[in-house]
């Protein structure tokens, strides 16, 4: 792998080296709070055809970056599959190996709801449980100076955590910012028309969940039986996937949430026009128009079905 390295406490993109893919295989990548579980399931329901799975999701498509199972065990859960393949990722474009036989999937989500989300998140997870998984499946000799410093310190105040998230300049192979955010959608905006990339808009899953679900079926090239279909868009709504947090919601065998269904909080958009006033949305939208090209900037706001196909 040529590209950089996205290394944080808890993922490390080099666990990518030596990966052995299969001509048919999906990566789903997108920036933290985006969509990714949800997608992870739309998949799995699409591949398996049915709203019950033998195993939890994270199990089924593992985070290949995540530093609280070790490489070798997520490796050979991977080589025992039999089905079709879906890896979930948080790293770049720039960062993934590259094989045009297989699928990327990138999912945008509007930056002020990203960090709505990242914020629920945040206090949902309990650190401390995330710190011994991550001792317990690689170590923690290389992060000893890091966890010496302790833990971040934020705002109390949510909008000030917001204009920090905003205004984050830690380099984004190492955070999770605006800039972090942005600079992940790029990398994936940047190749979109390539084939083998899908590019899906949280807000079009929201509002038009079965057309999404049938248009990224064929991208797949997956045939789903016509009668099979009420099913499995039921089961990929919010409230449902909710409702199975136990199983649904990524390493919940290590505790690492406070409430495993908090991790689904809100499941919407438009979240961030209860926070930001006129002041914050300025800010805002001065240090978007630094980071993104303005075409970028417009999908991620407002979604754009003519955004999802190749045009080459």
């Amino acid at each position: 792998m040529s590209g950089p390295r996205y290394k944080n406490l808890f993922a490390d993109s080099a666990r990518w080296e030596g990966f052995e893919f299969r001509p048919d295989d999906i990566i789903i990548s997108t920036p933290p709070k985006c969509g990714t579980t949800w997608t992870q399931m739309i998949c799995a329901l699409l591949v398996f055809q049915t709203p019950t799975f033998d195993r939890s999701l994270d199990l089924i498509s593992p985070w290949l970056d995540m530093l609280t199972r070790d490489i070798e065990s997520v490796r050979a859960d991977l080589d025992a599959q039999t089905h079709r393949r879906f890896i979930k990722s948080h790293t770049p474009y720039d960062g993934l190996p590259h094989d045009r036989s297989v699928t990327y999937i990138e999912v945008g989500r509007d930056p002020r709801d990203v960090f709505r989300s990242w914020d629920n998140h945040w206090s949902n997870m309990n650190l401390d449980a995330m710190v011994a998984a991550r001792e317990n499946a690689v170590g923690l000799d290389d992060v000893l100076d890091q966890l010496a410093e302790g833990p971040p310190v934020h705002a109390e105040n949510e909008i000030d955590r917001f204009r920090e998230w905003v205004d984050d300049e830690t380099p984004v192979t190492d955070a999770t910012s605006l800039h972090s955010t942005l600079h992940h959608l790029r990398t994936f905006w940047d190749v979109r028309d390539d084939p083998n990339i899908v590019m899906l808009h949280y807000n079009d899953l929201e509002t038009d969940l079965d057309g999404e679900m049938h248009r990224l079926a064929r991208r797949l090239q997956i045939h789903v039986d016509e009668a099979a279909w009420p099913g499995l868009v039921e089961a990929a709504r919010f409230e449902n996937m909710r409702a199975n947090a136990d199983t649904v919601a990524p390493d919940t065998t290590n505790g690492i949430w406070n409430s495993n269904r908090q991790f689904f909080n809100r499941g919407c958009s438009g979240q961030w026009q209860e926070l930001l006033d006129t002041d914050a949305l300025a800010r805002y939208e001065h240090r978007v128009a630094e980071l993104a090209p303005s075409d970028l900037a417009d999908w991620l706001h407002n979604g754009s079905p003519d955004r999802l196909e190749p045009t080459a």
